[in-house]
């Protein structure tokens, strides 16, 4: 076919260019290093995509905005048959067929398909007899096309009985139409499922592809690029399934089909593959495989639950079942695809297929993709049914991210010590308190005992730079016992183990140990003498002693008290305890070294200074 050719059905009718592919392929990645690929076509090295596009158009009608239904009038196609029809095919003196010009193709494509929708098949027949090599090769892809829309025994056999002569008269590119049809069955099958009207659906489908060029890496030209051609064909297909649509009498909606008919189409597909035989190969059905899932990942997020047991469901899953059959080898791509995207309906299709077929899916690698994307019905899917048991590194993943959420699920399923432990590792080393919080409570206190030392190390050897989250875990006394979580503390600050991160063990030294807090003492002590020379030998005109005991320390010791206060939690660092010690016994409240926790302290600061400044509730 001519390269920017096209099919016009009468002069009121607009014409509709099909970005034809020629082939897919997927690549499986690993997690936490994502490639510049969505799934059907690739954006690397300056390639716009694997899936290939070309500017050829299709046998296809594209109704006017006024149709309302097949608008071909056969009478009038019919009539141009005649006249025309000796100049269709003419041998050269070789003997040869010479090649239709582009008018002709264009003229025989319209008689064709306006022949196909309305299921007359002598006249199909009789035009095939007239068409060249491409021609017929763009009649098979459109009659395969018309499988998904049968509806009675009578229109199965017309439809194979044209598929056998377009291939005894010629046709060869197998490959095209399997790949164009099983896209364009993958989006019949999806939209009998929806209540909205194709017009909404084109929409739909662009956002999702959007959104998924959103996660992936890659040029931002070669995204849009490939983006455009990929929403040209599923506004084909749409287009496509609309005309057959009204052509059935349906006003813009998808008939739902009955299984009868769900058996008629797969039959007719069937009877294409034993014809085509091995001129289709392995590849050919890995890429059909691939076209097929590509829309439902689409879709995916606008099906309703349980989508994939209901009889819409049944044409793609027969479909890819044959597919499978045939030598499609990319199974599990496909499907940590479709968990990657959260196509959960595509998911649970796929690990139907694994189990009728005894292939193998990587489903803890796909509960990996899922949980990174934060798509939680995905996940319930792969654990449920495809019994996922790897939760500790998508656990820990999640925890590192700060994704609460995941987080939450894993927690709720329900995780074993070790695997909380290292989430709870994972979160304090990339300093998501909020994660941490929440993680905290559920490691039990034995195990935290005999890992802290560990579980500090390594929070600092990962940390990046920030600490916040080893804090954290030691204002909130993670080990329930001040006593032991200061302890450890010191130990860090102490040890000479090359493993300490340099880092972290300064970190503990300036603030956790127990060095840190003799220092507060003496620095508290330095700050009280400061105080008693200003009240003895400062010159202000206001006199610090005449001024009422509650106010003078409020000048003293409130920035302290204010510290405090922010820095929350159940135990101060030593540092601030040691400031805090001291100022207390300063202002006649005793010697308080050995209490630990940061409520008892700041209320006895707290008796001292004016009740509106006192913070509520207390730090306990």
């Amino acid at each position: 076919m001519e390269k920017g050719s096209e099919f016009v059905v009468g002069s009121e009718n607009m014409h509709l260019e099909e970005p034809w592919f020629t082939g897919m392929d997927t690549e499986e990645t690993e997690m936490g290093q994502p490639n510049s690929e969505i799934q059907g076509f690739r954006l690397e090295k300056g390639e716009a995509s694997n899936m290939v596009f070309s500017t050829e158009a299709p046998l296809v009608i594209k109704e006017s905005p006024t149709s309302g239904s097949c608008s071909c009038s056969l009478k009038k196609i019919k009539s141009t048959v005649a006249p025309k029809g000796s100049e269709f095919c003419q041998k050269d003196k070789s003997g040869h067929d010479k090649k239709l010009s582009r008018q002709y193709r264009i003229e025989l494509g319209q008689l064709f398909q306006g022949a196909v929708s309305s299921h007359d098949w002598e006249l199909a027949e009789s035009l095939i007899l007239s068409a060249d090599p491409q021609t017929l090769n763009d009649a098979l892809c459109v009659t395969l096309d018309a499988i998904w829309f049968l509806s009675t025994q009578q229109e199965l056999y017309g439809i194979t009985d044209l598929i056998k002569k377009i291939i005894a008269n010629g046709a060869y590119d197998f490959t095209r139409a399997a790949l164009r049809t099983s896209f364009l069955a993958s989006c019949v099958s999806a939209c009998q499922s929806r209540t909205m009207s194709l017009a909404d659906t084109v929409t739909v489908m662009a956002q999702r592809l959007h959104e998924r060029l959103q996660e992936c890496h890659g040029d931002e030209v070669l995204k849009a690029e490939a983006g455009a051609k990929v929403q040209k064909f599923t506004e084909w297909a749409l287009k496509c399934i609309g005309s057959h649509s009204r052509c059935q009498g349906s006003n813009d909606r998808v008939n739902h089909c009955s299984a009868i008919e769900i058996q008629l189409q797969l039959t007719a597909f069937k009877t294409f593959l034993d014809l085509a035989g091995n001129q289709l190969t392995g590849k050919d059905f890995t890429e059909a495989f691939d076209a097929a899932c590509f829309p439902l990942t689409l879709f995916s997020s606008s099906f309703d639950a349980g989508w994939a047991s209901g009889i819409s469901a049944t044409v793609i899953q027969g479909l890819l079942d044959m597919l499978v059959e045939g030598g499609a080898d990319n199974v599990n791509q496909c499907f940590l695809e479709a968990s990657r995207f959260g196509s959960t309906e595509l998911v649970r299709i796929l690990l139907q297929i694994a189990q009728r077929n005894s292939l193998d899916v990587d489903v803890d690698l796909a509960l990996g993709f899922a949980s990174h994307y934060c798509k939680i019905g995905t996940m319930e899917c792969l654990v449920e049914e495809g019994n996922a048991m790897a939760f500790l590194g998508p656990l820990m993943r999640a925890a590192e991210r700060g994704c609460m959420q995941v987080v939450q699920w894993f927690v709720k399923r329900g995780c074993r010590d070790m695997e909380l432990c290292l989430a709870l590792t994972a979160a304090t080393s990339s300093s998501q308190v909020g994660v941490a919080a929440y993680l905290l409570p559920h490691v039990p206190k034995h195990v935290l005992t005999a890992l802290s030392i560990e579980i500090l190390k390594a929070a600092g050897e990962r940390s990046g730079g920030s600490l916040d989250g080893v804090a954290f875990l030691l204002h909130s006394d993670f080990l329930g016992d001040a006593a032991a979580t200061y302890a450890v503390a010191d130990s860090i600050a102490k040890s000479d183990d090359e493993a300490v991160a340099p880092e972290l063990r300064a970190f503990v030294q300036e603030h956790w140990s127990e060095a840190a807090f003799l220092d507060g003492l003496k620095q508290g002590q330095q700050h009280y003498m400061k105080l008693m020379r200003i009240l003895k030998r400062g010159e202000s005109p206001i006199c610090l002693r005449d001024l009422p005991a509650p106010l003078r320390v409020v000048i003293a010791y409130m920035p302290l008290y204010r510290e405090c206060v922010e820095v929350g939690g159940c135990l101060l660092s030593q540092r601030l305890r040691g400031q805090l010690v001291e100022a207390v016994r300063m202002l006649g409240g005793g010697s308080l070294e050995e209490v630990s926790q940061a409520g008892e302290l700041l209320a006895t600061l707290e008796h001292h200074l004016p009740p509106f400044l006192v913070r509520a509730p207390s730090v306990g």
